[in-house]
């Protein structure tokens, strides 16, 4: 690889874990529940992606009948996780609910140990250690200083399980499609599920002020299509041994950028289990990458 695609490389990855770093300040900016904003920020970026997704169609016609329950399936999952994840925003602090949601590799890897019965190395069971610990301290420490971030907390981190579901689907889906199809598809299902889920709470999707529509649209562009494709363009041009533990950067980040935006400053023991519960999530990554989508759970 030549030197100016290496560094765009590293500027992709930078702009990626950057965009999806926002995920959750746009949240919080949106005057909307959390899933509405989640709706929004799929459904909107399926417009957006159709330059790109219908020439693949007329160029490839079987595409549109060729297994396509896989990526609407993973969609659906989607759906679930991104409803979840954005409500826990309402309870807990923006770095919290970002590391929490973080640790679903662990979870996959758990369920492919559990049903699959596939061997993990020590390496795991040491970040699994680690991870548990860590979030173990943040959930302890919101529990009995503050009960309501702990239920947000808790909600955070089962988001790992839905993830799982669109990992095993997703899996299925890259093996029969090519990224900006599957990513369309898995769009126009988690739309159509959000869609449901909130009629189903009976949240409203219409009449929001302008500053919300704007929040709503660059949240579609700027976590949804900018970091999933910046994303995707690393590590087309990176190995995943670079870009996998990397991608734990975006609880960092967004812990970061939490202060000056959120006006959320983190506690020392917030501090000390994400601490120990990165180093849990580094260990994971290192020693399943080769199982894992390169996808964050954001």
């Amino acid at each position: 690889m030549t030197r100016n695609k290496s560094a765009l490389a590293y500027a992709a990855l930078a702009a990626g874990i950057l965009a999806l770093s926002l995920s959750a300040m746009f949240v919080r900016w949106a005057d909307a529940p959390g899933p509405v904003t989640a709706f929004y920020r799929i459904f909107f970026s399926i417009f957006l992606l159709l330059p790109f997704f219908i020439p693949r169609i007329r160029n490839n016609p079987s595409v549109a009948t060729r297994s396509i329950a896989f990526p609407l399936l993973a969609g659906v999952f989607t759906a679930c996780d991104l409803a979840l994840w954005t409500s826990s925003l309402s309870y807990t602090t923006a770095s919290n609910a970002t590391l929490l949601g973080n640790t679903a590799p662990l979870w996959v890897a758990l369920g492919t140990w559990l049903i699959f019965k596939q061997k993990l190395s020590r390496e795991f069971w040491r970040g699994l250690g680690l991870t548990l610990a860590g979030a173990a301290v943040i959930m302890g420490t919101d529990f009995i200083l503050h009960p309501r971030f702990g239920l947000g907390d808790v909600m955070a981190t089962f988001t790992g399980v839905f993830y799982g579901g669109y990992f095993l689907f997703t899996e299925k889906s890259r093996a029969r499609f090519d990224s900006v199809v599957h990513i369309w598809l898995v769009g126009l299902g988690a739309s159509a599920s959000l869609l449901i889920i909130n009629l189903a709470l009976q949240y409203p999707l219409v009449g929001f002020d302008s500053r919300t529509w704007l929040v709503f649209l660059a949240s579609a562009i700027v976590s949804q299509l900018i970091g999933y494709m910046a994303l995707a363009y690393a590590l087309g041009h990176l190995p995943a041994s670079i870009v996998s533990p990397t991608m734990i950067l975006q609880p960092v980040v967004t812990t970061l950028l939490a202060i000056p935006l959120l006006g959320e400053l983190p506690t020392i023991w917030q501090g000390i289990g994400g601490t120990v519960a990165l180093a849990g999530i580094f260990l994971v990554h290192r020693s399943h990458q080769q199982g894992m989508p390169e996808t964050p759970n954001a």
